[in-house]
């Protein structure tokens, strides 16, 4: 299997990365996941985008274009041979010694790039079938519209819902929800979407973007507001969306259910609406 190392496709053991990189001591770097569809690359640009949007709020200068950074990415897919899976990419700050909370100047290091292929089928089953949830409280820290590969605060939550057999933890602070442990959330309320404004407290979700726009298209209301977990706990329809669950039912919060308990049709819609996205830069996907 071919992974990308720097500016290079090498094979995965060849790749050596040195003890004293900021990434592994500090957590400072940044990651994206890309999904492809039949070996196509989907929303990329957006995705590259948000990785250079999130250097400059760190101050990390990255070390190629954007347009050399999607040559790289579908160099990997096509070696790898992926049809239906995930490009994982991630560059830290790089090797600084001796080991100092500041960053070091920039003659004195250079970032680290690494990313590698999965193949992870489309779940049908289960994004017919929904997901069931907890709520916890939004312990990170304020600048979640960093996507940085510092995800303590998420993997606990993640963990704390596997802990109680579900698949995801909804997040909220002082009784606002904010998004899921992986992934962001919305509501359908008297069919009218509601999910939290893009800001600090959340990731601007790719996914969720594509899919407020094909909502809108279709004349489905959307409000880009925050809404509480009893407005959550409430709603119609509950779903959460990810480049790889695309949109997900929540069918249970807290073990209770979510309107019948079952998939809802404006979720439904959602779902095939983002295929139609899908299939006008990839293909047929069905």
């Amino acid at each position: 299997m071919k992974v990308i190392w720097n500016n290079q496709l090498v094979e995965r053991e060849d790749v050596k990365i040195d003890m004293e990189d900021r990434g592994y001591q500090f957590a400072d770097g940044l990651y994206e996941v890309i999904r492809a569809y039949n070996g196509i690359l989907f929303t990329a640009e957006q995705h590259v985008e948000r990785l250079f949007t999130g250097a400059k709020k760190i101050d990390l200068i990255l070390p190629f274009t954007r347009e050399e950074l999607i040559y790289l990415l579908n160099e990997l897919i096509k070696e790898n041979s992926i049809e239906t899976g995930n490009i994982y990419l991630q560059i830290t700050r790089g090797v600084s010694s001796p080991r100092n909370h500041t960053y070091p100047k920039i003659e004195f290091t250079s970032p680290v790039f690494t990313a590698s292929t999965t193949v992870v089928p489309r779940n049908l089953e289960t994004m017919k079938d929904g997901i069931k949830v907890i709520t916890l409280p939004d312990m990170r820290w304020l600048h979640c519209d960093i996507k940085s590969i510092s995800l303590l605060g998420n993997i606990m939550a993640k963990h704390e819902a596997h802990k109680k057999g579900k698949d995801e933890a909804i997040l909220y602070r002082d009784e606002a929800v904010t998004e899921c442990s992986a992934s962001n959330v919305s509501i359908i309320k008297n069919k009218i979407l509601y999910t939290h404004p893009d800001g600090n407290l959340i990731l601007s979700g790719i996914t969720k973007t594509v899919l407020l726009k094909v909502a809108r298209q279709r004349g489905i209301i959307v409000k880009e507001e925050t809404f509480t977990l009893k407005d959550l706990k409430e709603a119609d329809e509950v779903f959460a969306s990810s480049t790889t669950m695309e949109a997900m039912p929540v069918v249970e919060i807290d073990d209770k259910p979510v309107g019948d308990g079952k998939r809802g049709p404006v979720v439904k819609l959602l779902q095939e609406l983002y295929v139609n996205e899908v299939e006008l830069t990839c293909g047929s996907i069905i």
